[in-house]
């Protein structure tokens, strides 16, 4: 089964969901090259020419098959300035399963942007493409994308305790989770 891609732009009050055009490079570079962004990623920041291939990747939203991933910049409508990124992975086409992600640049913090860009990321999930159940891994540190999570209604599922590594430092991941019945019966 193959999921398709919802009608784009996505729009939300103050913000513009879109594919990423070669000019968002250097807003893409800004918080991709930030090490306390990627601390919550279990890697460094890429450098050159991976930041030009990631950044490449990114700018080819796709839901085909499993491990495809559509990632959107966050424009906020009214300036154009990109705040950050949108994704929803594909986990499973079989059990229409996916994963919700998003990044965003700190200077942009606090104003709610992350959970209305992930709530109409959710929205398109459950209704536009038809996952029957979307998810997100949030390191247990990561108090901000926690919260947006909480926000947004998902449930804790699972803490995993030191399931990752990265430079000598163990980690805790939790795991939220809706279910698209629980999104179409929200109040």
């Amino acid at each position: 089964m193959m999921l398709a891609l919802p009608s784009l732009p996505l729009r939300t009050a103050r913000l513009v969901l879109r594919p990423f055009r070669q000019q968002d490079f250097d807003a893409y570079a800004a918080y991709h090259g930030r090490a306390d962004v990627y601390r919550f990623l279990y890697s460094f920041p890429p450098q050159a020419e991976e930041l030009q291939q990631q950044f490449d990747r990114a700018r080819q939203p796709d839901l085909s098959q499993d491990g495809a991933t559509m990632t959107l910049a966050v424009e906020r409508s009214q300036d154009g300035s990109v705040l950050g990124e949108v994704l929803l992975k594909v986990a499973s086409t079989a059990a229409l399963q996916g994963e919700l992600g998003y990044i965003f640049d700190p200077a942009h913090a606090g104003a709610g942007y992350a959970t209305e860009a992930a709530r109409e990321m959710l929205r398109a999930g459950f209704e536009d493409i038809g996952f029957h159940r979307i998810f997100a891994r949030i390191d247990t540190q990561n108090h901000g994308s926690v919260k947006v999570a909480e926000r947004l209604g998902l449930r804790r599922e699972a803490h995993f305790r030191q399931n990752d590594r990265h430079d000598g430092r163990w980690g805790d991941e939790f795991v939220y989770a809706r279910l698209a019945e629980e999104w179409s019966q929200r109040g």
